[in-house]
């Protein structure tokens, strides 16, 4: 059997209640503040778990955060992996305003702490024909990308955020990222402009593009499949992209096909954008 290792951030989120996001200069007050479980890789290794799946976790995190090793062990994420280090946990200052949109600053702490030593011991534990899914939200993607190309692996990638991309992509198996990241990476914004650019830039990889309300496209080099959004009032989507990344990516490897996939991580997105928090937000397999 397959194993999936997420290799990703752990962060620690404050998350502050605002009327609209606060601008140069200026000084609001926060409606309520609330401390949650959080980082990219965090998140998309609890979708995957909650979707029923089994993943390994590995990432590093502060004596301070530990509470987040033991959120994912009670999700149910194997994390025999994680690093424990005398420096501060990652951690992210969230604003959610009142239409549920948010902005984030990150600071990476022990996120930005992966030595090639760590990454060589995390990889050992796997082997051609398993999976990688990876985030941008951790130091040394560079060196994690050509070993788990060594050794075979599948590597999956969410460009997110998307600026300093220092990777080698043309080694990514596959691309989950949303209009955004894809405008940025490959300078387009007409969507058909950018699945054009997605198929000549990396003919050999697979890519899943998320479009908010106007659904999701996954594309390959003998095919284009749409599905539509879930409709769904939103209150928090912080987490909303880490949902349907997980989700997408158990279902894939679980045998469904593509627009299957697709359908089953637009209802676990629609599901973490109706609630507040990130990891906390997303739905189990039952609730889909």
């Amino acid at each position: 059997m397959k194993k999936l290792l997420s290799f990703g951030s752990l962060n620690i989120d404050y998350t502050y209640r605002v009327n609209e996001f606060v601008s140069s200069g200026k000084t609001i007050k926060s409606l309520g503040l609330e401390k949650n479980i959080g980082g990219k890789g965090l998140n998309q290794s609890t979708a995957f778990a909650k979707a029923g799946g089994c993943v390994y976790h590995a990432g590093k995190i502060g004596t301070d955060g530990l509470f987040l090793k033991e959120y994912l062990d009670k999700v149910g994420v194997k994390t025999e992996l994680i690093n424990v280090g005398d420096t501060f946990s990652g951690h992210a200052i969230i604003q959610v305003d009142d239409a549920g949109g948010n902005c984030i600053i990150i600071s990476g702490g022990s996120n930005m702490e992966i030595t090639d030593e760590y990454v060589d011991e995390v990889l050992s534990n796997f082997e051609s024909g398993d999976y990688l899914l990876l985030q941008n939200e951790i130091n040394n993607l560079d060196y994690i990308v050509r070993k788990a190309h060594e050794k075979g692996m599948y590597i999956v990638l969410n460009p997110s955020p998307v600026e300093e991309l220092d990777l080698p992509m043309e080694l990514v198996d596959c691309f989950i990222l949303n209009e955004h990241e894809a405008e940025a990476i490959f300078a387009a914004s007409d969507i058909d402009d950018i699945i054009e650019a997605m198929k000549k830039q990396y003919p050999n990889a697979a890519f899943v593009l998320t479009l908010g309300a106007e659904g999701s496209v996954y594309i390959d080099k003998s095919s284009t499949i749409r599905a539509n959004a879930v409709r769904t009032k939103a209150v928090d989507t912080t987490a909303a992209g880490d949902s349907f990344t997980g989700y997408f990516l158990n279902a894939l490897i679980n045998g469904e096909s593509p627009k299957s996939a697709l359908e089953i991580a637009s209802k676990a997105a629609a599901i973490t954008v109706s609630r507040v928090g990130a990891a906390e937000s997303i739905p189990t397999f039952d609730e889909i």
